[in-house]
């Protein structure tokens, strides 16, 4: 791999953390009664991603829809297999029970995606127009509404639909 294209994996993987923690800091901001620092928050994220986005598409990462689902199902994949049961280990062997038991949810939810990719994958062109619902708990996603999350147990009205 040439330096320019672990420069543009660098970029990429700084601007989506980027765009991630202002989302998390305007929604802060938000619960703080600063709806202009929100906004200005919300401004700098949209940015991070156009940067992104571009860091992305010009390390060629980025597909036909074919190659970006079988992308994805790898990268969850990985995840729910190798780094999420490695991780839950060291938060236990810390005593570290809350990071663990979070941990456990997002491996199971990583899972969940895995087998949503896959089931788009099978003919994206017939997927069923269904609404997703995302559990704001755990990340749990799910094809239309859901009474209660079964990976975390929140209540329905922890679910947003995802337009």
């Amino acid at each position: 791999m040439s330096k320019t294209q672990e420069n543009l994996l660098a970029a990429f993987a700084g601007e989506s953390q980027a765009n991630r923690k202002y989302l998390a800091f305007a929604k802060q901001a938000d619960k703080e009664g600063l709806p202009q620092v929100a906004k200005l928050f919300r401004a700098a994220a949209a940015a991070e991603t156009v940067h992104a986005h571009a860091h992305l598409r010009s390390a060629g990462l980025i597909g036909d829809t074919k190659a970006n689902l079988e992308a994805a199902i790898a990268g969850e994949t990985h995840e729910f297999t190798q780094m999420y049961p490695e991780m839950i280990k060291e938060a236990q062997a810390e005593n570290n029970a809350a990071v663990a038991r979070y941990f456990d949810f997002a491996n199971k939810v990583e899972e969940v995606h895995a087998n949503l990719y896959k089931k788009a994958l099978e003919n994206p062109a017939a997927m069923p127009n269904v609404d997703y619902y995302v559990c704001s708990v755990c990340g749990y996603t799910h094809e239309g509404p859901v009474d209660k999350c079964p990976i975390c147990g929140a209540a329905a009205a922890a679910f947003e639909k995802i337009a």
